[in-house]
């Protein structure tokens, strides 16, 4: 019982694990499309206007495709709270349905 327990624990942990994967892959992917900047540059430290180079409409355009994209509503107050790309995944993983 113990062995099936542990891999169905392990099962859950690496799903869990691949979709924090998939979501961060996402999020990279329109961060690129959006702003046409080179994927290296897109990591978790990565602010959007200071070191991506967006500028108040991009932030705006960055938020409605990342609400389209993963079906989350992104209220305007902590929108204007998400500065970096890290900050922007961990915003979906504690609100993605």
């Amino acid at each position: 019982k113990c062995a099936v327990e542990r891999r169905n624990t392990d099962g859950i942990q690496n799903t869990f694990s691949s979709t924090l994967q998939t979501i961060q892959e996402r999020v990279v992917k329109i961060t690129v499309e959006q702003l046409g900047v080179d994927e290296a540059k897109v990591t978790a430290e990565a602010g959007f206007v200071e070191d991506l180079g967006a500028d108040s409409l991009d932030t705006v355009e960055l938020v409605m495709a990342f609400e389209e994209e993963f079906e989350v509503e992104i209220p305007d107050e902590k929108a204007e709270e998400l500065k970096t790309v890290g900050q922007v995944l961990d915003y979906l993983k504690e609100n993605m349905k």
